[in-house]
Parts: C-alpha cells; sequence; structure tokens
C-alpha cells in the first residue's frame, strides 16, 4: 500500500515550465536551464508543489524537442547535464518535485537507433521503427494520417519501404511491438529516475502502439467539434488503429513497475484521444499498476459553460472509478484559456480569476501553464515569426502554437522584459510586457495575487485536495457543487454569464461559514447573488 508521502501527487498543484521560453541566461534568446533554476523561487511562492519541464533533451528541434535524438542526454541550447541536477537540487530545496517530459512514441529521425534501422532491413535495429513495404502500386500501406498534415509514411529510398511517423516526417514511431524497443526505452528513464527526478508526464501516451496489421482507419461517422476541423484532415478519420490499442496496457505495466522500485515517483500520461479519451483515461490508470493520472484535451478547448464543466466532471467521475485525473485550461499546444473563453467585451483579467478559481475547487490534481498566472492572453504572431511546423503548415486556417509560446514576461521595464538579452526566439507582445511579474507582484489585486491566493486556500482545505465532488442543481450558467472530505463539507458555485445570477440554496441546506466571496457576491435569505463571472466558497451546515 503506498504511503501518503509516495501519493504526494494526488491532488497536487503542477506548474508547466516551457524551457525555452521561461528564462534565458545566455543571451542567445532561447531560455535554458539556469534560467529555470533562477526563477524557481516564484513557481513555489505561488504555491505549486511541483514543475513539469518540457522537454530539453538533444534534439535537432524541428517539432520545439518532441524530436529527441538523444534520450539521455541535454541538448546544449539548455545547458548541461550538471544544470539540470542544480535544477532538481534547487527545486527539492523549495520544496518543488520535478516531473519531465518523456517523448516514448517517437523519436527525431537523426537518432542513432534510427540512422541504423534505416540503413539496412537486417541489421540489428531494423524492426526498432514501423516500416512497411508499399502496395503494389507504389503507394503507402493504408490511409493513416499524420497530426501535421499529410499521410503518416514516409517513403525511405534506402530501405525502400515506407516508415510511419504521427506527427512530423522527421519524426518516426517507435516499434512497440519489439521488446526490444521497450527496453531501450526503460533504461533511458531509468537513467532519469536516477539522476533524481520525482515524475514523468508522458507526451502521446496513447499512441505508442500501432496496430500490427496496419488496417486502415475508418472515416468518422460524425462530425468532430475543434479548432482544426476544416483544415486538418487528420480529424476526419476515427483513429481505430494506429493509436489506443490493447497492447499499450502491457507496456505501461513494465512503466509502472520501473516506477514502483524509487519512491514516490508519479507517471502522468497525456491522451490526445478524440472519440475515447474518458475510456482510454479510465484503462490506463485503473487498478494502481499503471498511470498514476492522465489528463485529456476535455478543457483545453473553446467551450466555456457550466454545462460544459459540469458534463466533463461527471463523465469522468461516471468513467473512472479508481483512477486519478489531472485538470488543466492551458499548455503549450493550445490557445490560452483567456483568449479562448473571454467574451466578445469581456475582461480578460475577470477571465483569469475566475479561472483560477473554478481550477482550484475541481476535483483531482491541477496544472497551470507559465503566464497563465499574469493572465497573459494568446500572442497575435506574423506568419514570418513563426516557428511551429504545425502552424505553418496550416496557416492561415491555423495559426499553430507559437502564441501560447511566447517567453515569460519578468520585469516590465527590463530589456525585453527580463527575458533575455538577446533577440527573443519568438517575440514578445508589448501587452504581455505590461503584466510582468515585477508588476504584478505589487498589486494586491492582481491576477498573480489571485492565483497565490486560491492555491493558498486550496492547500488549507482537504476537501479541495481530496475530497469526493457531487453537484447540486442549478439553472443557467451557474455551476454549484459540494466537496467533503477531511471533515469539511465546502459548497462552491459559480457564474459562467456575463449578467449577474441568483442561486438558491437547496432546500434544507444552509451556509455555516463563508471563505471566499468573490467581489460583488452576497448572500441574503439563502439566496447567493454573484456578479458576472463572479464565484463563491463557503462552509455548508
Amino acid at each position: 500500500m503506498a504511503s501518503d508521502h509516495a501519493e504526494w501527487w494526488r491532488g497536487c498543484v503542477i506548474y508547466q515550465i516551457y524551457p525555452r521560453s521561461f528564462r534565458d541566461t545566455t543571451g542567445d534568446g532561447s531560455g535554458d536551464l539556469r534560467g529555470i533554476t533562477s526563477r524557481l523561487a516564484h513557481v513555489a511562492s505561488l504555491g505549486a508543489d511541483a514543475v513539469w519541464l518540457s522537454p530539453f533533451f538533444k534534439s535537432p528541434m524541428a517539432d520545439m524537442g518532441y524530436d529527441v535524438s538523444d534520450y539521455t542526454a541535454v541538448d546544449p541550447m539548455f545547458g548541461t547535464a550538471e544544470d539540470f541536477d542544480a535544477v532538481v537540487a534547487e527545486a527539492h530545496r523549495l520544496g518543488l518535485k520535478v516531473i519531465i517530459d518523456q517523448v516514448l512514441s517517437h523519436s527525431s529521425d537523426r537518432h542513432e537507433w534510427f540512422v541504423e534501422s534505416r540503413a539496412s532491413r537486417d541489421n540489428p535495429r531494423a524492426d526498432w521503427y514501423v516500416w512497411s513495404d508499399p502496395k503494389p502500386d507504389g503507394t503507402a500501406p493504408n490511409n493513416w494520417l499524420s497530426v501535421f498534415g499529410g499521410p503518416a509514411w514516409e517513403w525511405d529510398a534506402t530501405r525502400r519501404q515506407y516508415y510511419m511517423h504521427n506527427f512530423l516526417a522527421s519524426q518516426p514511431d517507435l516499434n512497440f511491438h519489439n521488446p526490444e524497443v521497450q527496453d531501450a526505452l526503460l533504461e533511458t528513464v531509468r537513467f532519469w529516475l536516477e539522476r533524481g527526478v520525482d515524475g514523468f508526464r508522458l507526451d502521446t501516451v496513447n499512441y505508442y502502439v500501432h496496430d500490427r496489421w496496419l488496417r486502415s482507419n475508418p472515416p468518422l461517422a460524425s462530425s468532430v467539434s475543434g479548432t482544426n476541423t476544416e483544415t486538418n484532415p487528420y480529424l476526419y478519420q476515427e483513429h481505430l488503429f494506429d493509436k489506443t490499442q490493447p497492447e499499450n496496457l502491457a507496456f505501461l505495466k513494465r512503466f509502472r513497475a520501473l516506477l514502483d522500485e524509487y519512491e514516490g515517483r508519479v507517471a502522468v500520461g497525456e491522451v490526445g484521444d478524440e472519440a475515447r479519451s474518458l475510456q482510454t483515461l479510465a484503462a490506463y490508470t485503473s487498478g494502481g499498476d499503471k498511470l498514476d493520472m492522465c489528463y485529456t484535451f476535455d478543457l483545453l478547448g473553446p467551450q466555456f459553460s457550466a454545462a460544459h464543466v459540469r458534463g466533463c466532471v461527471k463523465a469522468f467521475e461516471s468513467a473512472v472509478s479508481d483512477g486519478w485525473v489531472c485538470w488543466a485550461f492551458s499548455n503549450h499546444d493550445v490557445v490560452r484559456h483567456v483568449t479562448r473563453w473571454t467574451r466578445s467585451g469581456g475582461d480578460p483579467e475577470r477571465t483569469a480569476k475566475f479561472s483560477i478559481a473554478l481550477l482550484s475547487c475541481l476535483r483531482g490534481s491541477i496544472c497551470f501553464y507559465q503566464g497563465e498566472e499574469l493572465g497573459l492572453e494568446e500572442a497575435e504572431l506574423a506568419f514570418e515569426d513563426l516557428r511551429d511546423p504545425y502552424g505553418i503548415r496550416f496557416w492561415p486556417g491555423f495559426k499553430g502554437r507559437d502564441g501560447c509560446r511566447t517567453p515569460m514576461v519578468w520585469e516590465k521595464g527590463a530589456n525585453n522584459a527580463g527575458f533575455s538579452i538577446g533577440r527573443p526566439w519568438l517575440p514578445i507582445p508589448e501587452s504581455h510586457r505590461a503584466r510582468a511579474v515585477d508588476i504584478q507582484n505589487g498589486e494586491e489585486k492582481s491576477v498573480l495575487a489571485s492565483y497565490r491566493a486560491m492555491l493558498a486556500l486550496r492547500k488549507r482545505h482537504a476537501a479541495l485536495v481530496q475530497g469526493s465532488i457531487r453537484f447540486l442543481d442549478a439553472e443557467g450558467e451557474v455551476l454549484a457543487f459540494i466537496r467533503e472530505g477531511g471533515g469539511e463539507k465546502l459548497l462552491c458555485v459559480f457564474n459562467f454569464a456575463e449578467e449577474p445570477a441568483n442561486w438558491p440554496l437547496p432546500q434544507g441546506s444552509d451556509v455555516a461559514e463563508t471563505i471566499d466571496l468573490g467581489a460583488g457576491a452576497a448572500l441574503q435569505e439563502k439566496i447567493l447573488s454573484l456578479p458576472p463571472l463572479g464565484c463563491f466558497l463557503g462552509r455548508a451546515g
């Protein structure tokens, strides 16, 4: 049985750092590990329990580090292995755990494994990647598509075969049907465990295994809502065979067994499964022998309503009996939620404050993305400034992910807002500079202050960290639920509308104590009045 210490991740608060955009100490315009170390005190001051570092491994950077050419080396852009050790040491000194991104589904085409694999059909690593002969007419083996556009197959003239890639052609998929591949990948995981990391965020965790018979995907039976539906043909297929295969469960058990050799380590999976995300999450986190928790894209889209949040949370609670979820509103792959969710004519700052209050009250662990605590909006970039191959491929229908990856703003008056003395790898909008950390540190009613206050409040109440959740009847855009645990029962109410709302307390219930009364909220004669994007937290009687 795991101890409480071993389950530190249950209900924890994770802060995601995108290393290239956090802080640059060398002047080359790209953030680095020393920059992370220098600013970890900021993360600790927010009340986070852990940091998640996006990839810093050796890479050609075709996909900004998600194309790994050496799983056990730090890319010189970010520093050295000793610089990483310093990050871990400083994080631990500040009471922060360190979670790193593991990109196991594919490598860079410059990885020594792939260089050898593509050299011939009979070398020791010939089947370490997904290779297939063409059809008799020379076309690809099946209809699988790449997330980044076009077929998921690339012709190799040396082997005279196609290899599979779910993303860029320079990101060939590893063959998880080969036990030697699994063994080699697990050894790279052990390398970082020995280096002191506390956990792993597993990128595209349901993409590891492909259908061994390479069956074609059927067309999607119904329309899919999403930001790329009209620009990316990938979303027109039902992905039955190119990902989320049952054999993946066996590998996840091997991964978990390795982690269990070390005390208090955690595995967080990213599930990208358009039609079956909750079922996949349930399978991957059940039984205590696979992943500790997963997160999905359910709350990373444009939908912003009481009904949507209630539906997502209730669906998870119904589908997942013994697993655990990590909720997030923003990350490095989606438009920042302040932009997604602020309605025309609305106040982005109010959206930001409302969002952290809501996130802090949800059942599960929570993750927020650098700059979110400042209320940063999505940056509008010119095409010539783009670095993301996804955005360049689908411009202008889809503008890519660079708008959420622009550098952190530390000091309003400093060169490049304190991020770098050199030219940043992505532009820094002037609107972001005005929301810099040093400016908000001195404002009692800033978004930054709201983040610190709400995360501190969450830590003070066991019911919010690990308690149960039960939704109450509410009409319109009001979301109301009870969090109960640790000897306390809390009432949480949120008004998603841009108009005031009144919500009567349920028959026979009462509020014994007001814990957090948002600006403009009032409770009189068992009627809770909430302003637009208002919230209330109280101890239920």
